[in-house]
């Protein structure tokens, strides 16, 4: 038989979601700038006529300002999305040691669950509805107390509509041949930028508010004052 492993230790999460808050808070002001620039695009493709092609049109401000925004996206999103399952595996450890009963899925799944095609658009949300009723201090005479999961379920349904339109907005603005065309990806784009802003808002709010749960689990303890 193989020796047991050392024990698990709480790691405290605080760190790691202030540099969230940062990360995430740029990430969010980064796809309302996109938004922004996705509207001048807007005006300036509607100065051409509608079927004009994709290469007879003038080159100006407005693709110099897309490419820009493109950039800063990849800049801020890429260390918030690594951040990010750092901290959520930390969250879902911490949380196997308040309550390991809690759990229907190791905490590898904390990370994995993010890469598997498909089962990513719920796995995940059930980590964290998981972890987060692990994080719930007991009432003072022991009994369950359920903490309302209200922010975690709405992040989490304004990520994938975003996540999803942007899958969307990328195949029909790369098949877009005409102004028209253009357009019409535009305004999806700018849509999806819009909504991926607020699940960027959503996500730093359920970070602080988890953490801040485990933190009072890992200060006072399991049980309630009142």
């Amino acid at each position: 038989m193989a020796p047991p492993g050392p024990p698990s230790v709480l790691r405290s999460p605080k760190g790691l979601a202030t540099a969230l808050t940062w990360l995430l808070g740029a990430a969010a002001a980064v796809r309302l700038f996109s938004a922004g620039v996705g509207a001048y695009e807007q005006s300036w493709l509607q100065g051409f006529a509608a079927d004009t092609h994709f290469d007879d049109l003038e080159l100006g401000v407005a693709p110099g300002l897309t490419i820009l925004a493109g950039l800063l996206q990849v800049l801020t999103v890429l260390p918030a999305v690594v951040v990010f399952i750092v901290w959520f595996h930390r969250v879902r450890s911490n949380g196997g040691i308040f309550r390991p009963d809690a759990f229907t899925l190791g905490r590898g799944w904390a990370i994995g669950a993010w890469f598997v095609p498909v089962a990513n658009l719920f796995l995940p949300c059930r980590v964290a509805l998981q972890t987060w009723r692990a994080s719930t201090q007991r009432g003072p005479d022991g009994s369950d107390r359920t903490a309302s999961a209200a922010l975690l379920m709405s992040w989490w349904v304004v990520w994938v509509l975003a996540a999803t339109g942007d899958r969307v907005f990328s195949r029909i603005y790369m098949a877009a041949e005409t102004v028209d065309e253009l357009l019409a990806a535009g305004r999806l784009g700018i849509a999806a930028d819009l909504v991926m802003t607020v699940a960027g808002v959503l996500a730093l709010l359920f970070v602080r508010r988890l953490t801040a749960m485990q933190n009072t689990m890992a200060t006072e303890g399991p049980y309630a004052r009142v």
